[in-house]
C-alpha cells in the first residue's frame, strides 16, 4: 500500500477543524480517516497560516482539558454520593 498524498486545502482544513471547530486531534483524525500524527505535523505546519495556535490558545486547551478531567471526576463523585445517600435512606430503623 503506497503513500497518501493530501492536498494543502486538505491540510488547512484538517488544522482549521482543530483550531477553529474545537475537534480534538484524535475526533479529526478519525472523522478525515487520517492518522493523528498527520494532522500534529500538520498543526505544526499551518498553525501560523490558519491563524491561531499561539500560546495563548495553547493555554486554554490545557486549562480547558483540566477543567473537563475536573468535571468528569465532580461528576463520579456526585452518582458516589447520591447511591449513598439512596442506601443509607433506605437503611435507616
Amino acid at each position: 500500500m503506497g503513500r497518501r498524498v493530501y492536498t494543502r486545502e486538505f491540510k488547512v482544513s484538517a488544522v482549521k477543524l482543530v483550531q477553529e471547530q474545537g475537534y480534538t486531534v484524535s475526533e479529526a483524525s478519525q472523522s478525515l480517516g487520517v492518522d493523528a500524527t498527520s494532522i500534529r505535523n500538520w498543526l505544526k505546519k499551518f498553525s501560523a497560516e490558519v491563524g491561531g495556535g499561539g500560546t495563548d490558545e495553547a493555554a486554554l486547551r490545557a486549562e480547558l482539558r483540566k477543567l473537563r478531567q475536573e468535571n468528569k471526576r465532580l461528576l463520579m463523585d456526585r452518582e458516589i454520593l447520591k447511591k449513598a445517600t439512596a442506601f443509607f435512606a433506605k437503611h435507616q430503623p
